[in-house]
């Protein structure tokens, strides 16, 4: 039995920061910013956007791309680091939203940044089973960083949701695997706000070592090399991570720049690979090969080899595509971004 994905949807607020005007309130300089992170604006909630509300826009496109019977949902799965509830799911409230019923099963996933994939993972393995039809697998974040610190430069907002089957597919899942280890490299503490990384250490034993790890043992259980690949998407921690881990691989920069999206969104946290992949979804052609792995601090990343099949034609026209949600952008100056992000309103 093929399983794939069925459906896609992505959602990206319209509000953004250009990175010079965070470093004008820190006396930073923003040609060192820019240069450093490849990153030029960040996309930005609105003071009423959390991660429940930017998962129920994707989920509400990746319905309406093909007309799908919310009740034939058998699994609703929301993987985000800022869910707003310690105690009490996102999922429940998304599928609600999307008037799913009640035959369904549903969790909160958290593994950083890869628990969007890992919510693939489970909804394929539950279609494979015949447990459920179709599952839904959302990767959603208001992502957090300390004023003033790095991450505040990256830090975006943005989802995007799988709906995961085995008929009517526009995308099939030849293979996935996992490479996982304890890497402490960034973590939040209980009651802590914001935050706190390894600096450095976030990148070689980190991002590198397991973003490398596992596309190149999907490679391996695919017998395929990344010319076999047309595409190649990543986690996007910032601009240069996910295009010099293709490179040490083999990949080419033609074969990364689709599904480069941070240098305008951000870091998008659980959506950012799944941001990327819907990127190259909005443009690739029947029979197109896609390597797509996730990165999660903590740490581990989730490799899939995909293949788009024809079912991506009639899928487009429907629903905005990633391009077109950069087009009705708002900027914002630090003190209205302050205000976004601490959600202070009045009343």
């Amino acid at each position: 039995m093929a399983i794939g994905i069925v459906s896609y949807g992505g959602y990206v607020p319209r509000y953004r920061i250009k990175i010079e005007e965070i470093a004008r309130v820190w006396g930073r300089k923003p040609e060192d910013i820019r240069k450093g992170l490849k990153v030029f604006e960040k996309s930005v909630p609105d003071v009423d956007e959390d991660t429940v509300t930017i998962a129920v826009e994707a989920a509400r496109n990746a319905v309406r791309r093909v007309n799908l019977d919310a009740e034939e949902i058998g699994a609703v799965f929301v993987g985000s680091e800022s869910h707003p509830y310690a105690v009490k799911p996102t999922a429940t409230v998304v599928a609600e939203a999307l008037c799913v019923g009640n035959d369904y099963t549903a969790a909160d996933y958290e593994f950083a940044c890869k628990a969007g994939t890992a919510a693939v993972q489970t909804c394929m393995g539950l279609v494979q089973s015949g447990m459920i039809k179709y599952g839904l697998a959302i990767g959603s974040d208001v992502s957090q960083a300390a004023p003033g610190d790095a991450l505040e430069y990256s830090s975006g907002a943005g989802g995007v949701a799988l709906i995961i089957g085995s008929d009517n597919l526009m995308v099939e899942i030849e293979g996935t695997c996992s490479f996982t280890t304890d890497t402490p490299d960034f973590w939040r503490r209980a009651y802590r706000r914001y935050p706190e990384h390894g600096g450095r250490f976030t990148g070689q034993p980190a991002y590198f070592k397991h973003v490398i790890s596992a596309s190149e043992r999907m490679m391996e259980r695919m017998n395929t090399t990344p010319e076999d690949y047309d595409y190649v998407v990543l986690h996007q921690p910032n601009g240069k991570f996910p295009v010099r881990a293709a490179r040490k691989m083999g990949f080419t920069d033609k074969q990364t720049e689709k599904g480069i999206v941070i240098t305008r969104v951000g870091n998008t946290y659980s959506a950012s690979c799944l941001l990327g992949l819907a990127a190259v979804l909005d443009e690739a052609e029947p029979g197109s090969r896609i390597l797509l792995t996730s990165f999660g601090s903590g740490a581990g990343s989730d490799s899939f080899s995909l293949r788009v099949t024809d079912g991506i034609k009639g899928s487009r026209g429907v629903v905005p595509t990633f391009n077109q949600m950069m087009e009705n952008l708002k900027y914002l100056d630090y003190a209205m971004y302050a205000k976004h992000v601490n959600k202070i309103v009045k009343g």
